[in-house]
């Protein structure tokens, strides 16, 4: 154990104030907060402060500003731009400038429905420099669901491109756009549209505006001076599926959320000042919010905003020579991509080639890592892989193996240990903690973290369900297990654990002895009904390159559960497909899976990458 971290989770539990209070101090406060925790207010109450000042400003001032703040590296188009510190902030200062000449300002609302170029980065941060909250919308986002956003949100403005580029295919943004505003029963009347090369959009409503015009036609006006935020003043709100169909708006407060970024950079992935940084996400999607925006340019690091896919653009090595490419120190990335590229590559072949450069760490999160992929990506890479849980209400990891601090614990399966200023536990349904090894609802005790979400937009009494079932708790929504060494395994959500014939058995379990046969790219394991039993596994196995034929692989997979699981884990059935339903973070959409099996009306969802993969699914289903 690392004499470090141990020593850093337990002060952040014991005396809390003292622990983050210090880690404040990293950030540049406008008025100092007069406490760390207050009741009321939460996080670093009566403290005022600017994030992108904070982000841009500061290190120009301290005469960084020639150091490389963001790199745009798009396979997707060929480019590859490096921004500075200082034409950072020029960029940031022309959109907010016209932001500011369409009467955007503090408080008020900004949708951002743009592809992953620079100026969705610079859009992000000009509204954080004038004090409006910018709710970021997946580009390519579905009009229904664009429009619930916007109904939620009121925005004033809405930002979009042209179009959005998803390895091979050109998505237009713009009619999107337009059924979204007619759909939505709150009129949005300006929408700024960035032409791109590859697709430009007609601008032929009243409302529509062009980013480069407008832009430069605000040359001559000020740069609005960075807003003075309170801590708790709303920094972005950020939308995730709702049980009802209704999206949750995320807020995410302004203090709390710079110093947990900050700290997260320091301690978990050791990422400083002039070091790069590389997320591969999309800004859609937290991780892209903390990671690839807010947390790198907080500390001084340099970031990269990819514009691409793992494989196909142009092959499974991408990845791997844009790490070498920019020097990229350390990498975060989804499982959902490695198996990707295993798929592909499944020797590695490119990984050696390329190599790793002077990446140091892998960091892996947004879906369950199964051992075998972790497996195979340390041994290749010869880079510690380490995986770590979080979710959009955290808006930081809250379980890792904190890297900076010398914790170099890994048990593959697991996502490591609590992270500082979480303190974990695994309860059964009366709200009693269960012996180790024996899977509960995992939770983590209030107050949350900073950084953590404090309300959701428009609807309180939905975050007060959060902590309705265990008071004096957080309901994350998942399933897990302590292990005798204090290994926290998250199992996946607490509805994937399914009763057969009276026996509670974990789907993330069997997930997990699935992935690790051989010819196995990724698998999915789902509950179905069933007259008799209640419920029974069915797996969903894609195969590897070359393993497409293998007869062997069901009877395989169907042995190696019940060799592990006893007859009682009752999987008979596994199902071999091209791919899985996926959101375009990652997550498998186990849910829609669940209805294909049972023969139940579904709706393919927005978030879905290819939205024909259901229907192919439901064919393989209906041949067997």
């Amino acid at each position: 154990m690392s004499e470090a971290y141990e020593r850093a989770w337990r002060e952040s539990i014991d005396s809390r104030e003292a622990f983050w209070s210090r880690a404040a101090e990293a950030i540049d406060w406008i008025s100092k907060p007069a406490s760390a925790w207050n009741e009321t207010r939460g996080w670093f109450a009566g403290g005022t402060l600017n994030t992108a000042s904070n982000c841009i400003d500061r290190h120009v001032t301290a005469g960084r500003g020639d150091a490389a703040a963001l790199i745009y590296d798009s396979p997707v188009t060929g480019t590859v731009r490096s921004y500075s510190y200082t034409e950072l902030q020029d960029e940031v200062g022309r959109v907010a400038a016209m932001l500011a000449s369409l009467g955007v300002g503090r408080g008020a609302r900004v949708i951002v429905y743009m592809p992953m170029i620079p100026e969705t980065v610079f859009a992000m941060l000009a509204c954080a420099r004038i004090g409006a909250v910018h709710s970021v919308v997946f580009g390519g986002f579905a009009a229904l669901e664009l429009a619930k956003r916007i109904d939620d949100a009121t925005p004033k403005v809405l930002l979009t491109a042209s179009c959005g580029i998803e390895g091979s295919r050109t998505i237009a943004y713009k009619p999107m756009v337009d059924e979204a505003v007619d759909l939505a029963a709150h009129k949005v009347s300006q929408v700024v549209v960035l032409q791109r090369d590859r697709l430009e959009a007609d601008l032929g409503q009243a409302r529509d505006l062009d980013w480069h015009r407008l832009r430069d036609g605000t040359l001559a006006d000020p740069v609005p001076e960075a807003a003075a935020m309170a801590s708790d003043d709303p920094l972005y709100i950020l939308y995730t599926s709702g049980t009802t169909g209704v999206p949750k708006g995320v807020v995410r407060e302004n203090g709390g959320h710079a110093v947990a970024l900050a700290w997260s950079m320091a301690n978990i992935y050791g990422i400083g000042a002039g070091d790069t940084f590389w997320a591969a996400s999309d800004v859609g999607w937290v991780v892209g919010h903390s990671y690839i925006v807010y947390a790198p340019l907080l500390v001084g690091a340099t970031t990269v905003l990819f514009e691409g896919k793992p494989v196909g653009t142009p092959d499974p090595g991408t990845f791997w020579r844009t790490i070498v490419r920019h020097g990229v120190k350390s990498f975060f990335t989804a499982p959902t991509a490695i198996r990707a590229i295993r798929k592909e590559d499944p020797e590695a072949k490119l990984l050696k080639e390329i190599g790793t450069g002077a990446c140091r760490a892998i960091f892996l999160a947004g879906e369950r890592a199964d051992p075998d992929t972790i497996d195979w990506l340390e041994d290749h890479s010869g880079l510690p892989v380490i995986d770590h849980w979080w979710q959009t209400e955290l808006g930081w990891p809250g379980v890792a193996s904190c890297f900076a601090l010398g914790d170099l614990r890994r048990k593959r399966g697991s996502a490591g240990f609590p992270v500082p200023g979480y303190e974990f536990a695994v309860l059964d349904d009366d709200g009693k903690p269960v012996p180790s090894g024996q899977s509960g609802s995992v939770v983590i005790r209030t107050p949350l973290a900073p950084g953590a979400f404090r309300t959701l937009w428009n609807n309180p009494a939905g975050y007060d369900r959060n902590f309705a079932t265990f008071p004096g708790y957080y309901e994350t929504g998942d399933a897990g297990h302590f292990d005798s060494e204090g290994f926290l395994n998250i199992m996946g959500r607490t509805d994937d654990i399914i009763n057969v014939a009276g026996h509670r058995l974990s789907t993330g379990q069997m997930e997990q002895i699935v992935a690790q046969q051989h010819g196995v790219a990724e698998c999915a394991v789902i509950g179905a009904d069933d007259a008799i039993k209640g419920m029974i596994p069915v797996a969903f196995v894609v195969p590897r390159a070359g393993a497409e034929d293998d007869a062997t692989l069901h009877p395989r997979v169907i042995a190696a559960v019940r060799a592990e699981l006893g007859a009682v884990a009752a999987l008979k059935t596994a199902y071999i497909v091209q791919q899985l339903p996926k959101t375009r973070s990652g997550k498998i959409l186990r849910n829609l899976l669940r209805k294909i099996v049972n023969g139940e009306q579904f709706e393919t969802p927005a978030t879905i990458e290819d939205p024909s993969v259901p229907a192919a699914i439901a064919k393989v289903i209906a041949a067997v």
